[in-house]
């Protein structure tokens, strides 16, 4: 990858446009809109509350991650996006029921001017949904195009500079790649042809890429990572990452799968189980939507743990996911896992862990640090694949022949490097030279 030079200042307006405005969305619009007026601390943001070591140990230099790169501002950030229920971003936020009412009222004018533009919705991808504020147009290559007006409409009317865009919707349902993804000529065929092998997200991340638009995915399902998608933000110069937020109980197996394995200690079984009651639990409710979700956390502890490398400690390990739709429970989802694991001589140990967390409010600073670094990375020149930010993702995508790193901590140290990199700064390897020179 070539080094950038000379990148541009994050000057001007930046819209955030967001596929999907429901629970996590609106839980990530009203937390900007609080923190910028003093009302809230934005806890959870890498971007706002991290900082970063330059230098030796002895040097005594950890800025903040916001002072050593040039990032957006909240006060520059513009919100807006497209949902299946013609609501306000007030409206939304109440039914989700994440927040507590003074928060929304302390912000109520400025969640109710953002009003969500009408969807892409194939119901055949999101069966427990229905679409009451959907595009008219019947065509997938005239509702691309509808996309795209939106966003130049949108762009126009904001006087923004940049927009980055972040899905925010719902799981879809598990989907292989087939031939109308293994090129961009076939996939822009298959719109024309209104493909049933396109999806709401591909249509969406078609029409942001040809826009010049970063994209990120939040959810597991396949959208960018295609070689068909991956030739679009070749061609358009535009970065891509994903894919699903790395939330509540998969970010807990992130924290204790590279323990287990830095102490060489062995996992007969790892069980996990979630109960939700939020849009998303209910469309995970669906067999072909929890595929996606599935195949997503169940891919995290092989990478993590290597068993092709240490067969005694993981070879016969059995890992199971289920996630229970539990509407009484709402965004505060709760994750059981039970860990059986085994030590010195081969005897065994239990690992217990009742994760009570709130889904969005997790999921939203990883929505905030992804659109502030995905128009830094824009800024810079860098397209295609960013893998720098597997540290916000279960499933994060790789160039082909590569298998993804899922260990939260060397993810970290990756995207502090990559941004040190970025700024001519010496990249931290921790070998302990500070005490040799």
């Amino acid at each position: 990858m070539k080094k950038p030079v000379n990148i541009p200042k994050a000057e001007g307006r930046l819209g955030v446009l967001l596929p999907g405005m429901g629970a996590v969305g609106t839980t990530f619009i009203a937390g900007c809109l609080l923190a910028r007026k003093g009302l809230a601390e934005p806890i959870g943001s890498v971007t706002q509350m991290g900082t970063i070591r330059l230098g030796k140990r002895t040097d005594g230099r950890s800025p903040k991650i916001q002072d050593f790169v040039s990032l957006a501002k909240l006060d520059d950030l513009v919100f807006g996006g497209w949902d299946l229920f013609p609501v306000n971003a007030y409206e939304a936020a109440q039914t989700a029921e994440v927040l507590k009412r003074e928060h929304l009222d302390a912000i109520k004018d400025e969640l109710e001017a953002i009003r969500a533009m009408p969807a892409v919705f194939f119901p055949e991808f999101v069966k427990r949904l229905r679409g009451e504020n959907v595009k008219t147009q019947t065509n997938k290559m005239e509702l691309g195009e509808a996309v795209r007006e939106d966003i130049r409409n949108f762009k126009q009317t904001n006087k923004l500079d940049r927009c980055v865009a972040v899905w925010c919707g719902s799981t879809e349902v598990y989907r292989e790649p087939s031939d109308v993804h293994q090129s961009l000529s076939a996939f822009e065929q298959g719109l024309r042809d209104s493909s049933p092998d396109i999806s709401p997200s591909q249509v969406y991340a078609w029409a942001c890429l040809k826009e010049g638009i970063p994209y990120a995915n939040g959810a597991p399902h396949l959208t960018t990572d295609t070689a068909a998608m991956l030739e679009l933000a070749r061609e358009t110069r535009t970065p891509v990452c994903g894919k699903d937020f790395k939330t509540g109980q998969t970010l807990m197996k992130t924290l204790l799968a590279p323990g287990f394995r830095a102490r060489m200690l062995g996992i007969r079984g790892w069980f996990s189980t979630n109960i939700l009651g939020n849009r998303d639990g209910e469309v995970l409710d669906d067999p072909d939507s929890f595929k996606s979700k599935e195949v997503s956390k169940l891919g995290v502890l092989e990478t993590i743990l290597q068993p092709e490398l240490h067969p005694k400690l993981y070879g016969d390990m059995y890992h199971k996911v289920r996630i229970n739709y539990y509407p009484p429970r709402g965004d505060q989802k709760e994750g059981w896992d039970n860990i059986d694991i085994f030590g010195w001589l081969g005897y065994p140990m239990q690992v217990k862990i009742d994760f009570l967390c709130r889904d969005s409010i997790l999921a939203a600073p990883l929505v905030l640090d992804l659109a502030l670094f995905m128009d830094l990375a824009k800024r810079a020149e860098m397209s295609g694949i960013q893998e720098w930010l597997s540290f916000y993702f279960k499933a994060p995508i790789t160039a082909p022949g590569l298998y993804p790193e899922n260990d939260l901590f060397v993810q970290l140290v990756k995207m502090k490097n990559m941004l040190r990199w970025m700024n001519d700064e010496e990249l931290i390897t921790h070998l302990g030279h500070e005490y040799y020179d």
